[in-house]
């Protein structure tokens, strides 16, 4: 084993119950396993704790008390002091005051953040018995940097609350009685050499690299998604740790597993995804934020009282939601927050992540990273838990989406896509710039990751503040052709036959779509694909999309005119989820030098075969409604004559003397 390097480091994280299973766990882990572990365990503050002289009695490692910048050694065994956080940093722990009152202290989150940007890829966690969430946020964190996430099976743990959050929040690659988990911390650490992954070089073998794509395309053929454009390296350590939880030391074995397990296909994928995200990453970008760009923002533009942001890899929604809160709480110092609204799109490729995002409910160690004052403002305590207010929520609309396939969101005021770009390859990052270029307005803001900028095409952005990583949309409209759109714009196989069978499959085509038109339908319509892609064109749509009638291989969501890029999306993803038309009415589409009232049909076609999974899309001219005269014979007008006759008898009668119900006939 190398001196100078650090070894592997295990931390584990205990609470009630959590003594019984660490006599279970290090009963079992031999004296020279040439591992680290760090023993986090909630303890009460006030008293100094005799945890290292307990676990001394299971183990012939030597187990201390951790202390001020010790460096950690293998074989050894450290234990966090009573009242204290700790953290690690270049193989070295430190001491912290907790600054979160008692009670909602999380110091197993707090170890395991700093051990996650510590040791990367070779950082692995352990969650025993205990109540509560603790370690569920920190587990994240060694996900996503493609760690390792273990915990102590529910049904073994006395008290089960934490193992149940992790388990739930979709970050435990291996789950076993405290007695077993050794042995399989053990055999990931056999196949990845000691906890020193394989692929530290840039460039990957060949025969890897052949692999690896096949594996790219069997995700794509499973889920739809493509790969192909992740950092090569990134991916194969993820695939790799997917290896080691199999005992599969060769990719091509693991290839073949693979195929033979569609199950294994839907763990990769989630593999895939797992990303960092917290409420209010990097304080100072959102404090920069709420403080300068917004503000500037809303001076620029007095009369754009709805704004529109767009925050892609969304994740599991602490990010959106940290937006609008920090959008709120910009307009409210500013006087302003019955003026302007904001409305965000949230996207991902992950579903799950997606829906959880959508229910706003997150567990109550969000304190370690929300303040008390936003905590009492925007949350509402629910359970053990908290849950984003109804307002908050409301601002925010959450889909499903890949960034580098699916048509983007458009005249955007913010966008914040943060650690993702670092994730892709550069070819893929100078393809999403100018993307993102068009998906926002003039000077609106772009904000990025702290490990990402805008490279080369400061033509495109300037600064705002290069510390947080915050840009301005120049006023530089880039030509339509010099912008690649996503592949689902445009088919990646052309739709074209033999020679022999193009005519009749045009011919059968052409039939079947205008017998469909003739039965149901007489606007002008198009036939596209699942994604898109148009297939037919059936009448006169100048209007409505930029290419001419006829057969077209172009994709609608480019060729959509304003007005419809936004609404178009939403309503095929709609309809591709229900029988019956989607039909959204009195929408404003841009046409050469004016604009057209019109209503957008779409319905999913499931009949005749040959059209099943289409989509039928209509354009309905709607004349604009010209303002309504007052109508004598209207329903109220009639009312209003009526009490004004009844209240002039009445007076009639009063002078009279008389004492006659004034509705009443004569």
């Amino acid at each position: 084993m190398e001196t100078n390097r650090t070894p592997t480091v295990i931390g584990i994280g205990a609470s009630a119950g959590g003594l019984e299973a660490l006599e279970q766990f290090f009963t079992h882990v031999p004296p020279n396993c040439d591992a680290t572990f760090v023993v986090i365990q909630h303890l009460d503050p006030t008293n100094p704790g005799m945890l290292p002289e307990l676990l001394q009695r299971f183990t012939a490692m030597k187990v201390a008390q951790a202390e001020e910048g010790i460096k950690v050694k293998a074989n050894c065994v450290y234990v966090i002091p009573s009242n204290k956080d700790l953290s690690i940093a270049q193989g070295k722990l430190h001491l912290h005051d907790p600054v979160a009152p008692r009670g909602l202290r999380l110091p197993i989150d707090f170890f395991f953040r700093s051990l996650a940007n510590d040791q990367n890829e070779r950082a692995i966690g352990v969650i025993l018995s205990g109540m509560g969430s603790d370690g569920t946020l920190g587990l994240r964190a060694i996900k996503a940097n493609a760690g390792l996430a273990l915990v102590q099976t529910p049904d073994s743990a006395k008290f089960d609350a934490m193992p149940h959050s992790a388990i739930d929040a979709g970050l435990v690659d291996i789950a076993a009685s405290p007695d077993a988990l050794w042995e399989k911390i053990a055999t990931c650490l056999q196949q990845s050499r000691h906890g020193r992954y394989r692929v530290s070089e840039p460039v990957l073998a060949l025969k890897s690299q052949s692999a690896l794509e096949q594996i790219i395309l069997l995700l794509r053929s499973r889920t739809g998604n493509d790969f192909s454009g992740y950092k090569k390296n990134t991916l194969y350590r993820r695939v790799e740790r997917r290896m080691g939880l199999h005992q599969i030391d060769v990719i091509s074995h693991y290839l073949h597993y693979l195929r033979e397990n569609l199950q294994e296909q839907d763990m990769l994928f989630k593999e895939l995804l797992i990303g960092v995200t917290q409420f209010f990453r990097d304080t100072a970008v959102w404090e920069q934020l709420k403080n300068h760009a917004i503000p500037n923002l809303l001076a620029e533009n007095p009369m754009a009282t709805q704004l529109r942001a767009w925050v892609p890899a969304c994740s599991t929604g602490e990010e959106a939601y940290s937006l609008a809160m920090v959008f709120k709480e910009a307009v409210t110092q500013s006087s302003l927050d019955h003026i302007y609204k904001l409305q965000i799109f949230a996207t991902d490729l992950d579903a799950d992540a997606i829906e959880k995002a959508r229910q706003g409910y997150y567990p109550a160690n969000i304190a370690a990273d929300v303040s008390p004052e936003r905590l009492s403002r925007f949350f509402v305590a629910e359970d053990d838990g908290y849950r984003i207010n109804k307002d908050i929520r409301e601002m925010v609309i959450f889909a499903q989406q890949n960034i580098i396939s699916d048509p983007p969101f458009t005249k955007l005021d913010l966008l914040c896509c943060r650690n993702l770009l670092i994730y892709l390859e550069p070819v893929c990052q100078k393809k999403l710039m100018p993307l993102f270029h068009y998906a926002l307005r003039v000077h609106g803001i772009l904000l990025l990751g702290n490990a990402e900028t805008i490279s080369n095409f400061g033509d495109l952005f300037s600064v705002i503040d290069s510390h947080s990583r915050l840009y301005r949309r120049n006023d530089q409209a880039l030509p339509f052709a010099d912008i690649e759109f996503p592949s689902k714009y445009f088919p990646v196989v052309t739709m074209i036959h033999s020679n022999a069978q193009a005519p009749k499959t045009a011919l059968n085509l052409q039939s079947q779509v205008e017998r469909l038109l003739l039965q149901h339908y007489s606007p002008a319509a198009v036939l596209v694909n699942a994604d898109g892609d148009i297939l037919y064109i059936h009448g006169r749509t100048g209007k409505y999309l930029e290419p001419a009638a006829g057969k077209a291989n172009l994709n609608i969501h480019a060729m959509a005119r304003d007005g419809l890029r936004h609404e178009l999306p939403i309503a095929l993803k709609q309809a591709q989820q229900q029988t019956e038309a989607v039909t959204v009415r009195g929408l404003t589409v841009g046409t050469n030098g004016g604009s057209q009232t019109i209503d957008l049909s779409v319905q999913a076609i499931d009949k005749p075969e040959t059209l099943k999974g289409s989509l039928l899309i209509t354009f309905t001219d709607v004349a604009t409604p010209k303002p309504r005269k007052r109508n004598r014979h209207s329903p109220n007008a009639r009312c209003r004559r009526y009490w004004t006759s009844c209240k002039k008898r009445a007076k009639k009668i009063k002078v009279c003397g008389k004492k006659r119900n004034p509705r009443r006939k004569n």
